[in-house]
């Protein structure tokens, strides 16, 4: 995909950010649409179906976190990249970000430079999803469709955010096999990416509230395994 179709929709209360974070990156090409508070931002996206949205945590009206909760409940944006860009550095803020369904989590200040970096490795993803080879593959009672990003379990689907989907095919592609916590990070947020650590102990939580406890099996120490 090239730049130039690319959208990224800015969502933030200060007009200074979405000036400066705006220019830079359309100084890269990409098409920038902006938003200033979790309202606007629901119905930009709906609308304009951006690939990435940058994205403030405390906002009038609505917040960025229940903004980015009612994206992820919808089909037409459940693949869409979500980051919050935010002063909030905590790490019990970071953890509800993941929470929500976000895919990454840039506090303020940062660098154009390192903003503009974080942004093409995340972008990345979109093209590895067009690199990918279409594959379904059946575990038990679950079909997993990588090409439609679907997951059908005893003839209901399952919506998942693009993380979550992503990590839960690697598990389940190979049933009974521990991945090791260094090997997910790296094979489902790759290299360019920095998470924390309990990243993923939040997305395998909603993974077992959304396809069952019983599937995944926690290795102290190691890593987590699927189990039919």
């Amino acid at each position: 995909m090239k730049k130039k179709d690319i959208r990224i929709l800015l969502v933030d209360d200060e007009p200074d950010i979405l000036e400066i974070v705006g220019y830079n990156l359309s100084q890269e090409g990409y098409q920038i649409l902006t938003a200033s508070n979790g309202k606007e931002a629901i119905a930009k996206a709906k609308k304009d179906l951006p690939h990435l949205i940058i994205m403030d945590v405390m906002m009038p009206e609505m917040d960025g976190m229940e903004a980015c909760e009612q994206i992820r409940k919808m089909p037409e944006l459940s693949q869409v990249i979500i980051t919050f860009l935010t002063a909030r550095s905590e790490d019990y803020s970071q953890v509800a970000g993941f929470d929500a369904g976000a895919d990454d989590y840039i506090t303020k200040p940062i660098k154009p430079k390192l903003l503009v970096s974080k942004v093409k490795a995340l972008l990345r993803r979109l093209k590895d999803d067009e690199k990918s080879t279409a594959e379904s593959i059946r575990v038990g009672s679950i079909e997993i469709n990588r090409e439609e990003y679907k997951i059908i379990k005893e003839d209901q689907e399952i919506i998942l955010p693009r993380k979550e989907f992503e990590l839960f095919y690697l598990l389940a592609s190979k049933p009974g096999k521990v991945f090791k916590r260094d090997e997910i990070l790296d094979k489902v947020w790759g290299n360019e990416v920095i998470v924390g650590g309990r990243t993923i102990d939040v997305h395998i939580r909603k993974l077992r509230e959304k396809i069952g406890d019983d599937y995944f099996k926690t290795i102290k120490g190691v890593g987590y395994k699927f189990e039919v």
